[in-house]
């Protein structure tokens, strides 16, 4: 179970910068598009602006996973 952790660990610390960047790619091409206008330039700086925490909380917990803090005693 240890290593199942470990290795999800590994996941969720990719994951966070991986979505992170896929919004960012998604807000450029969406605000690039001759119809947007200034509210879309809004939501997707507020999306982005929630996200960043969210994506810094999965690296933390990915990091804290691969290092084993969440290892069960085996006593």
């Amino acid at each position: 179970m240890n290593a199942i952790k470990r290795l999800l660990g590994i996941l969720w610390f990719v994951t966070g910068p991986a979505v992170l960047g896929f919004l960012i790619y998604e807000a450029v091409k969406k605000n690039a598009l001759p119809t947007s206008t200034s509210n879309d330039v809004l939501q997707w700086s507020i999306i982005i602006g929630i996200f960043i925490p969210i994506a810094i909380g999965f690296m933390i917990f990915g990091y804290y996973s691969v290092k084993g803090y969440y290892d069960l005693d085996d006593k």
